[in-house]
């Protein structure tokens, strides 16, 4: 199976769960890609406090397909998680881990995987500023 986790989730992320579960013998190489809540945004006015992320009901299928597809004819293995609910500075908002024969194809693999979460998948997420002032983000913010 080429996507061994794909899950939206209202509890922290683990990495080492993710690599975990793309672990086999075969792979010469895991790539892992952690997106976090950092503390500015170009677009904020003032400091950042919280990300609140909300899905779509069918978020989970599709990320199961953003991955299927970022695979594709390749031998890689992909577990996935992205977080919904309010996530502090520092809190993990999106875990990705790849595994394969060879390092070129688990890097490609694993950079498909967030480019198509932040275009294609239906999760939102509004910005908590320290003063109070929130602003939503849509698909690609």
């Amino acid at each position: 199976m080429t996507v061994r986790l794909a899950r939206i989730s209202e509890t922290s992320l683990s990495l080492d769960e993710h690599v975990a579960a793309v672990d086999a013998p075969d792979s010469g190489a895991v790539t892992t890609f952690v997106g976090r809540v950092r503390d500015h945004d170009p677009d904020a006015g003032g400091a950042v406090v919280a990300l609140e992320y909300t899905a779509h009901p069918d978020a989970e299928s599709i990320l199961t397909r953003i991955a299927g597809e970022a695979v594709g004819s390749t031998d890689a293995v992909v577990a996935v998680s992205h977080r919904i609910g309010r996530l502090g500075v520092g809190e993990a908002a999106v875990v990705i881990a790849v595994a394969s024969a060879h390092r070129d194809e688990a890097f490609t693999v694993c950079r498909e995987v967030i480019e198509a979460i932040k275009r294609d998948l239906p999760v939102w997420k509004r910005q908590v500023e320290a003063d109070g002032t929130t602003a939503w983000k849509g698909i690609g913010g």
